[in-house]
């Protein structure tokens, strides 16, 4: 059995003249834009971007409907504690009013008692 032999300055050469007619020929048997192949491959790729576009805009009128329900459902929960508000105040003031005449007729009731 022979031991490893040291290659030589010709044939590092001739390996890369090797390797730089493989690069070419791998180029070169690439099919070339014209192709039906690479047009068919291009067509399904632009029909690939065109329908993601489409789902990206109708996320983004989903997104915007969401929202504007959200903007709506926030509206009506404020006026409703607005109303509540409102309703409270009344009654207290109501309950006030009530304690207040019920407070003067017994204020009245003993003055007519003294009387």
């Amino acid at each position: 059995m022979s031991g490893f032999r040291e290659p030589g300055f010709s044939d590092r050469q001739k390996a890369a003249q090797d390797a730089r007619k493989n690069l070419l020929n791998k180029f070169k048997s690439q099919p070339g834009p014209d192709d039906p192949a690479v047009a068919a491959k291009r067509a399904e790729r632009e029909a690939l971007a065109a329908k993601r576009a489409e789902a990206k805009a109708a996320r983004e009128v989903e997104k915007a409907e969401q929202k504007r329900r959200d903007e709506e459902a926030a509206v009506l929960e404020a006026a409703r504690i607005a109303r509540e508000a409102e309703e409270a105040a009344a009654k207290l003031a109501e309950a006030e009013a009530d304690q207040k005449a019920k407070r003067d007729a017994r204020y009245a009731a003993r003055k007519a008692k003294r009387k």
